[in-house]
């Protein structure tokens, strides 16, 4: 007979949370502002935008960070109503079920 007691494993003091994510990826964000943030600054020369029939001034890190924004901004939107098609169309095929 074997003289070993059986202890319920607990959980590793180690393991991945949510909130362990959640603090991460405020690091990660943190440290990409600041990195933005040089680049401004760094980069502040003016230029002139023309876009239709307006026109306007803006340092050159501010035109990229605005145009970075926009295609994330497309991107997310197209994601998102990607998302709303296939949940649609999986709700009709649980209705026919």
């Amino acid at each position: 007979m074997s003289t070993e007691s059986r202890v319920p494993a607990e959980p590793s003091s180690r393991s991945f949370t949510r909130l362990a994510a959640a603090w991460w990826a405020l690091v990660v964000g943190l440290l990409i502002l600041i990195v933005l943030l040089i680049f401004v600054a760094q980069n502040t020369d003016s230029i002139t935008v023309h876009f239709l029939a307006f026109h306007w001034n803006l340092p050159v890190g501010v035109g990229y960070l605005l145009s970075a924004v926009a295609g994330a901004t497309t991107t997310v939107l197209v994601g998102a109503a990607r998302m709303i098609q296939l949940r649609r169309a999986a709700k009709k095929q649980i209705k026919a079920l």
